[in-house]
């Protein structure tokens, strides 16, 4: 049964590079537990872990008292040759630098006497091709030694193992660690970003110097935010690890209001004829000029790039940390690639190695088959050693006899440090750990003192975040395209995850180099500042809208708002609605036009009526200012000239004792004039009445009837106005609803029963004095005043009746200026009426003005 579950995981191992992480774990475990005796290892060879099978297998070995496990991706490209029916591994430059630079990391460490004196490290190194099952089988090699792999074994005397450096996919990287936590080995991967790894239950002793694919849909998030690119298009590997980094993109992108516009997922049926037709339509068709590159790496993104290099000719990618440092892809398709953004991780210093490095000529090392064709790749060439006329179809080249003069420095590919950095410290980390606890191994594992490791140069900071992450920075990297056809990157920018939040990505702009312009990738125009985004009916991405503006009071002022803020009730917006602005704010200032006639007309009426009591006092003596009650003259001509001076309290900025004055004083004032003119038609009636022999309205001839009349009626006035004023007074307010844009400062009556009421007394007495006024119309015309009364009443009546509906239907200055005109228009009308005649009687015609006169008229 279990030699079934093996067959079954070699299958399954063999099917792909990413996708049976959990199959090989379930078919492992059994096999590790299995039962191994002596006689079994001798005598029966045992079951394999059934793998990938390829031309070559490489791995470095060295002894030493303790040993740190390597298994790093050299290898990647396939290639089925025909040799013994095998698959041909294609090496790249970049990765044999890492290799390097673990083998040199080891090296320095022994060498250094103040790092594990009188302990010497060793490596046991393998390629894993970025292949689960074979990352695996490495595993197994590494803890039983170099002969059979036995599983759960360490065969021989052998150096303990300390723990593992690798892998840098996340393919193989998955399987080792669901390992290697069973065993408690402490694992170190250069550039793992699955987030699976960060369960911490699962993999307790897992580590990596890279973030995971959270940090990276994070900061992408924010650099698609930055440049307004909402947008956007997806190609990812057809895996697991593809899958995974696709989920945690579509858990990021929204929260900047990025969209998806399509997703293309990789594999070798996308790479035939027909689905790739459907692939280059989909790009073609998107509006978007944005696309993502991620998942995992693999021989069928080389062949969808050199498929389809035209359709990316007006479109940038973005590049995740797995591509950013992938040379062999860039190289080879710059034109692709011109443009194009990158994350790439801040890397810390590493010693000078050229020196290291150019010890390694295949000369030095004729046995080691990996140099030969890193110098086949690099170089064209073959140095002798090693002969396959077979290698010249695997690369595709026509080989010749090396100089001897090639170094591997030479390359310009190796002049990238890609994620040589974090080998290094990697394998520094693991023997900073090994020194802190002197040696003592006993529990297999160095994770219990991850935290109190620390690189030179960062001894007050920790390493590893909670997650077991090497919490570092990202460089935002440009990749641009010479004349040559060569490609280049600068760095345009970087992210700091400790700073503070909104600081924490800086673009540099001017170092920018785009293919033709800055990109545009968005499904609908911009909505500007003054606008606001609704869904467009039909279509279900938020990035897809139409524009509308905001309505009155509201504005926007960023691009492509989803929402307009109401402005204060004192502000308004703009034509443009893209701020508010305080609202102008309107009442009946004194500058005003309006002003100013209704000031002039206010004091030209007040010296005319100061004027006609002049002449009053100066010939009060005179038998027509006295027939006509000259105390209530007096008293109808002051009033009726403190009517006019009332308008001033009108005008200028309202305030609460300004609007209780000229509310109050105007409806008193008024009250006293029209009491009087009452007064004096009451007396014209009882002095007619009088002048009939016995008649008994002599008695009420007199000043005293008069000054009660119009105290009494000026009284009910005042008694109406303190109840106003105690109750509910007028007061000052700020009308903003009435006019858009517009602040009215106004007096609000207070009491609206109030109010009418003051202005309904004044009626009464407006009308009881006309109808009295109007029945005696017909008296002497010594007595005629009666006439000028009816006239007088009639103006003010038909004055006020049409003020109601005009100060009902305005607002604001105008509605003050209604009541204005109002009280000039009947104060005039009592002047006009009343007076003027007798002025000009007095003035012009003074043979009227006599006593003779009056007894002429009354015999007639």
């Amino acid at each position: 049964m279990v030699y079934g579950l093996v067959l079954f995981c070699g299958r399954a191992g063999s099917q792909g590079r990413a996708s049976h992480q959990l199959k090989v774990l379930l078919c492992v475990l059994p096999v590790c537990v299995l039962p191994c005796s002596s006689t079994s290892q001798s005598s029966e060879p045992g079951c394999d872990l059934q793998i990938m099978k390829s031309f070559h297998e490489y791995g470095y070995f060295s002894d030493g008292d303790v040993i740190i496990g390597g298994v790093l991706t050299v290898n990647f490209f396939m290639k089925r040759v025909p040799i013994r029916g095998m698959d041909h591994m294609l090496p790249i430059p970049l990765y044999y630098k890492y290799l390097l630079t673990f083998l040199y990391a080891i090296k320095e460490i022994n060498r250094k006497a103040n790092m594990l004196p009188n302990v010497t490290l060793g490596y046991h190194l393998y390629d894993s091709c970025s292949d689960g099952p074979k990352a695996v089988k490495n595993i197994f090699q590494i803890l039983s030694g170099q002969g059979k792999l036995v599983p759960n074994y360490r065969c021989g005397g052998l150096s303990p193992v300390a723990g593992f450096i690798g892998d840098q996919y996340s393919a193989s990287t998955l399987p080792m660690a669901q390992i290697l936590s069973v065993y408690r080995y402490t694992q170190i991967s250069y550039g793992a970003t699955n987030t699976v790894l960060n369960d911490r239950t699962l993999y307790p002793t897992f580590f990596r110097m890279i973030q995971s694919d959270l940090t990276f849909s994070s900061v992408l998030s924010m650099l698609l935010e930055h440049f307004g690119w909402t947008w956007v298009g997806i190609i990812t590997s057809d895996d697991d690890i593809g899958e995974k980094e696709t989920l945690v993109l579509m858990e990021y992108l929204p929260r900047t209001g990025t969209c998806v516009a399509f997703m293309i997922k990789l594999n070798s049926a996308v790479i035939k004829d027909g689905d790739l037709e459907r692939s280059v339509h989909i790009i073609r068709k998107s509006t978007a000029r944005i696309v993502v590159i991620c998942g995992t790496f693999s021989a069928y993104f080389a062949d969808f790039f050199r498929k389809t290099a035209d359709v990316f000719k007006d479109r940038t990618l973005i590049l995740n940390p797995t591509f950013a440092l992938n040379n062999f892809l860039l190289e080879k398709y710059p034109e692709v690639f011109n443009g194009s953004l990158a994350l790439g991780l801040f890397q810390p210093p590493i010693p000078e190695m050229t020196d290291f490095f150019e010890t390694f000529h295949p000369l030095n090392y004729p046995r080691d088959l990996l140099i030969e064709h890193i110098w086949l790749l690099c170089f064209g060439c073959f140095t002798g050693v090693y002969r396959l006329n077979p290698l010249e179809k695997v690369y595709n080249v026509s080989l010749h006899a090396c100089s001897g003069k090639e170094r591997i420095t030479d390359f310009t590919s190796l002049a990238i440090n890609g994620l040589a950095p974090r080998v290094f410290h990697a394998v520094r980390i693991m023997a900073d750990a090994l020194h802190q606890i002197r040696y003592n191994i006993k529990n297999h594992s160095t994770e219990n003192y991850r935290y109190q490791v620390h690189m030179a140069g960062m001894t007050e900071k920790k390493l590893f975040n909670e997650n077991g992450e090497y919490v570092t920075w990202y460089n935002i990297i440009n990749w641009v395209m010479y004349k040559n056809m060569s490609l280049h990157y600068k760095f345009v920018g970087y992210f700091n995850p400790q700073a503070p939040e909104g600081e924490q990505l800086l673009i540099k702009p001017a170092r920018l180099t785009w293919k033709n312009e800055v990109p545009r990738s968005q499904c609908s125009e911009s909505c500007l500042p003054g606008s606001r985004k609704i869904p467009k009916p039909g279509i279900i991405h938020s990035c897809c809208y139409d524009c509308v503006r905001c309505s009155e009071g509201e504005i926007s002022n960023i691009t492509d708002s989803r929402n307009c803020l109401k402005c204060q009730s004192s502000e308004w917006t703009k034509e443009k609605r893209d701020r508010c602005i305080p609202k102008e704010v309107e009442f009946l200032s004194y500058n005003d036009r309006i002003s100013v006639i209704f000031s002039c007309a206010s004091s030209l009426a007040c010296l005319l009526t100061a004027f006609i009591l002049g002449i009053f006092i100066l010939y009060m003596d005179t038998p027509i200012v006295r027939a006509n009650n000259k105390n209530l003259s007096f008293l109808l001509l002051v009033s009726i000239m403190l009517s006019f001076l009332c308008v001033f309290l009108f005008l200028g900025r309202p305030v609460d004792i300004t609007c209780m004055l000229c509310q109050s004083s105007f409806g008193i004032i008024f009250t006293i004039a029209v009491s009087s003119v009452l007064a004096k038609t009451i007396m014209v009636c009882i002095a007619f009445k009088a002048t009939k022999p016995g008649s008994s309205w002599r008695k009420w001839i007199g000043v005293k009837v008069s000054n009660l009349i119009v105290l009494f009626c000026t009284s009910v006035q005042v008694i109406i106005n303190i109840t106003w004023l105690s109750i509910s007074p007028p007061f000052q307010e700020l009308d903003t609803h009435s006019y858009p844009g517009k602040i009215i400062v106004q007096c609000n009556e207070g009491s609206v029963m109030a109010f009418y009421s003051v202005l309904g007394y004044m009626g009464l007495l407006a009308a009881v004095s006309f109808i009295i006024a109007f029945l005696a119309r017909t008296l002497p015309d010594s007595f005629n005043e009666a006439k000028y009364i009816t006239f007088s009443m009639m103006v003010y009546c038909s004055v006020w009746i049409a003020m109601i509906p005009a100060y009902l239907s305005t607002k604001g200055k105008d509605m003050v200026s209604v009541e204005i005109f109002a009280i000039l228009a009947s104060s005039a009308g009592l002047l006009v009426c009343i007076f003027l005649p007798k002025c000009y009687i007095v003035l012009f015609r003074p043979d009227l003005n006599k006593k003779s006169n009056l007894f002429e008229t009354r015999t007639r």
